[in-house]
């Protein structure tokens, strides 16, 4: 998986006053957790536009001074009305143990029902995996070469190597749905067989 550089600071205080001062300077408070003890720091906002504003997923490496921590986000709070990043929450990863994380969902192939006039729906924008930190994928492949009109891709059909999918055998990742018009081409189709041939003699 791909891995983005955050620049930062260690915070010598995290007192509510202290936080805002950080706000108000454009920095965003942080919180790395996962190691001996919480690491609390900042860094500039616009460091994490590309980690927060993307479909895509990330690791994260968190430079402070000389030390360099390998991490995931693990949760984020934004402001209800100007999307502002308030406070972003770190994990630490250890390359010895499994972690999970939401990975994007990637269609490929083409769809026989597609092509018949038929709707892909995808269930599942993001799946969730669980795998050493060296085997995360940048994302997960969902074939639909073989879905004909009205079938569905279950997650069990997803190829999962190296990781595992943290979800039930019954989830649907994608589907093909038969679209108005090609219901409505359908049923012209059965009118049209059933409606006597003009001229026919009786």
């Amino acid at each position: 998986m791909k891995s983005i550089t955050i620049k930062g600071s260690e915070r010598e205080s995290v007192g509510k006053v202290a936080t805002k001062a950080l706000r108000n300077a454009g920095k965003v408070p942080c919180v790395l957790y996962g190691g001996n003890q919480a690491v609390h720091f900042s860094a500039e906002e616009i460091a994490f536009k590309n980690l927060v504003y993307t479909p895509n997923a990330h690791t994260v490496a968190i430079e402070l001074g000389k030390d360099t921590y390998n991490a995931i986000l693990q949760d984020i709070q934004v402001h209800p009305v100007s999307d502002k990043i308030l406070h972003i929450d770190f994990f630490q990863l250890n390359e010895s143990k499994e972690i999970t994380m939401e990975v994007p969902v990637k269609i490929v192939g083409t769809s026989p029902g597609v092509l018949l006039g038929g709707e892909l729906r995808l269930n599942q924008r993001r799946l969730k995996v669980k795998a050493l930190p060296k085997h995360l994928p940048d994302f997960i492949e969902a074939n639909i070469s073989e879905l004909e009109m009205g079938n569905k891709l279950y997650v069990t059909k997803i190829e999962a190597n190296n990781f595992k999918l943290m979800h039930p055998e019954n989830t649907v990742v994608c589907q093909v749905k038969i679209s108005r018009a090609a219901m409505k081409a359908a049923q012209e189709a059965a009118k049209a067989a059933k409606a006597p041939a003009k001229g026919k003699k009786k």
